[in-house]
């Protein structure tokens, strides 16, 4: 893939546009992976970052890949170059990472998949400006400022749009939703570890449903 601005932007938009709510997956057994997907699909939220945080991450992306019709795929905790080649490899279509590094930048040039870095200053969104990158996560958002900081990162930086996650939950997400370079949410509350552990995936449906409603 021949990356431009251009087109990193149009790949990330498309992916904010189909949901409001991105969910932020840990899957810790290779069980729990096609059922929770669809749950998370039928409920309306396509757009799944499954992380790289436990053993059976890439098989269970694999297997969301190969079994799981309407998801979007996407690896999140993505840390080194191996991880995003590891990602496209699986069958996700878009990576995520926590932060950023000049290592993945130059990986993310020749990737075949779109990759999404993270930011928390202007310092960082002005470095990946200089990459060439429009599209951030905004990690952690709440931490890192939250609405005001997003506030403010629209005036000197009226060309980027956001990926705001860390610590959101349904209550707050509308607000978030509601700021102009707001793409989509990330959070993890359409997915307590009760309901995954126990292989509720009517609740974490319902779950779902509640999230992709809830913007304004």
């Amino acid at each position: 893939m021949s990356w431009t601005t251009a087109n990193r932007n149009a790949a990330v938009d498309v992916v904010f546009a189909k949901a409001p709510i991105l969910p932020v997956i840990v899957i810790d057994t290779l069980e729990q992976a096609v059922p929770l997907a669809r749950a998370l699909v039928k409920g309306g939220l396509p757009v799944l970052e499954v992380t790289l945080r436990t053993p059976v991450a890439l098989e269970a992306m694999r297997r969301i890949a190969n079994e799981v019709e309407g998801a979007v795929l996407g690896a999140g905790t993505v840390l080194t170059p191996a991880d995003l080649e590891a990602a496209a490899a699986a069958g996700c279509s878009f990576a995520i990472s926590p932060g950023a590094t000049p290592a993945l930048y130059h990986a993310a040039d020749t990737s075949p998949i779109a990759w999404l870095p993270a930011v928390a200053t202007a310092s960082e969104v002005m470095q990946g400006l200089a990459h060439g990158h429009q599209r951030f996560k905004f990690f952690p958002a709440v931490s890192s400022g939250g609405i005001p900081a997003l506030k403010g990162f629209a005036g000197p930086f009226p060309q980027v749009r956001f990926c705001p996650t860390g610590g959101i939950d349904a209550k707050t997400a509308p607000d978030f939703l509601a700021q102009p370079n707001v793409g989509t949410v990330g959070g993890s509350w359409m997915l307590p570890k009760d309901a995954v552990a126990s292989g509720d995936w009517g609740k974490i449906e319902a779950l779902a449903r509640e999230a992709a409603a809830l913007r304004r």
